[in-house]
């Protein structure tokens, strides 16, 4: 399990490290700040693992955007958060790219 952070990149938001549970909180409010705060793009190239956590934490990032009438979009995301949201039938309605 590695730390994770965000951390601005350019135009994108890098996401790096595990988005698991020990993380989630952390990692939801620090998201949701840069979220509600401008249009976002999370990437998650370097999320060296990921739970069903990291489902709630992305819907958490996304409820922030739309509240503050912001976009926010997640690029490369591993195959293990998609098979994750397939799993929970919401892969619809996160904002992957």
């Amino acid at each position: 399990m590695s730390d994770a952070a965000i951390r601005e990149d350019g135009d994108r938001l890098a996401v790096t490290g595990s988005l698991t549970i020990p993380q989630a909180a952390r990692l939801l409010e620090a998201g949701a700040q840069f979220a509600g705060s401008r249009d976002a793009l999370f990437d998650l190239a370097a999320v060296d693992q990921i739970d069903s956590s990291g489902i709630a934490v992305i819907l958490g990032w996304l409820r922030a955007a739309q509240a503050a009438g912001r976009s926010l979009k997640v690029a490369n995301a591993p195959q293990s958060l998609r098979s994750i949201a397939e799993l929970y039938g919401v892969e619809a309605i996160l904002p992957l790219v």
